[in-house]
């Protein structure tokens, strides 16, 4: 195990075994829920964009349609289990991942980013239009129905918490194995050179269309978890430009091709507005309204990132690796990851 998946692994048995004792309803759902669903939604990304050199601007356009998927096949399917719910939305995630992945076969950087952009628009405007999506309800904001498994009642906050855990921590130990194995030394091969990669064998089509297919499924499913265990509503709001913006300042500043800087990211971008508002409420009062703390959070977000791209392109995940960590954790013969 190499030293950013020993601290990936860490920080979840952390989560696991000592978070849950914290006797606080409101650290469960306005902090770590969230926390984890933008984790997965930033690993996803960063499966495509970090380890593959795909960029892409419309992750929260697959976080939408995990969360609508989820929703309406729990309607239409009587009985369907909660967690295969999850996986079948995360399937349409990345059979629409897919078709719009086929443009990265010709196009490149800038170009495949604009491209990209358009499934957010088009993803929005299918859910604002089509009722079907919404069942007929003109509210534009759905409830998601009762949330059980296998007959056990999960809607209370310590449980939708370990849900998304469960969740997140099995599908980190499915990103880890598969960019140590073949077919992340495939990712990098096309990230780094198409062309050597064409010479050295590597299929690098089906190799751009997979990234697509498992990253939209990374995400679509961190949609699921955004719109059930969080919000506890699903609409196409929620999972507007600025969200796809968001995931994307996430791995910029947790680090690119990092399992770690998924994590390290999230936790920035999640805990940082809290910071601001109680930092900004003991200086200034009542004059630091919500208002105040997002142009504030947008000034420090285009800053680090600035910061991050000129001084530290390994992000926030470069930093920790230069942090000793304890012996039991790994050895020294350890290396990280690139």
């Amino acid at each position: 195990m190499t030293r950013d998946n020993a601290a990936a692994f860490a920080l979840l048995l952390v989560m696991a075994l000592i978070v849950p004792l914290i006797p606080s309803d409101y650290m469960f759902d306005a902090i770590l829920t969230p926390l984890l669903a933008v984790s997965l939604a930033a690993l996803g990304l960063n499966l495509l964009a970090g380890y593959t050199g795909q960029v892409s601007l419309g992750s929260a356009a697959f976080m939408a349609v995990g969360a609508f998927g989820a929703y309406n096949l729990l309607i239409r399917i009587p009985g369907l289990p909660l967690l295969a719910d999850f996986l079948l939305a995360g399937v349409v995630a990345a059979v629409l991942g897919v078709v719009f992945g086929l443009p990265s076969l010709r196009l490149r950087g800038f170009y495949l980013a604009i491209s990209t952009l358009a499934a957010q628009f088009f993803v929005q405007w299918a859910l604002t239009t089509v009722d079907w999506f919404s069942d007929g309800d003109t509210s534009g904001v759905l409830t998601t129905p009762p949330l059980s498994i296998a007959g056990v009642d999960i809607d209370s906050p310590v449980r939708r918490y370990l849900l998304s855990l469960a969740v997140v921590t099995l599908l980190t130990l499915v990103a880890i194995r598969l960019v140590r194995g073949r077919t992340g030394h495939d990712f990098l091969a096309v990230r780094d050179n198409e062309l050597a990669a064409r010479i050295l064998g590597v299929p690098v089509l089906r190799t751009k269309l997979f990234a697509c297919a498992i990253s939209s499924f990374y995400i679509g499913i961190a949609g699921a978890l955004w719109a059930f265990l969080y919000l506890r509503t699903v609409e196409p709001a929620g999972f507007d430009l600025d969200r796809s913006f968001e995931i994307l300042f996430v791995i910029i500043i947790g680090g690119l091709a990092s399992i770690r800087g998924a994590f390290l990211g999230a936790a920035f971008i999640v805990v940082l507005p809290l910071l601001l508002s109680r930092a900004g409420g003991a200086i200034f009062g009542a004059t630091f309204d919500s208002g105040l703390v997002d142009i504030v959070e947008k000034i420090i977000l285009g800053a680090l990132i600035i910061f991050f791209l000129r001084v530290e392109p390994a992000g926030l995940s470069a930093l920790a690796a230069r942090m000793p960590l304890p012996r039991f954790v790994f050895n020294k013969n350890l290396g990280s990851v690139s």
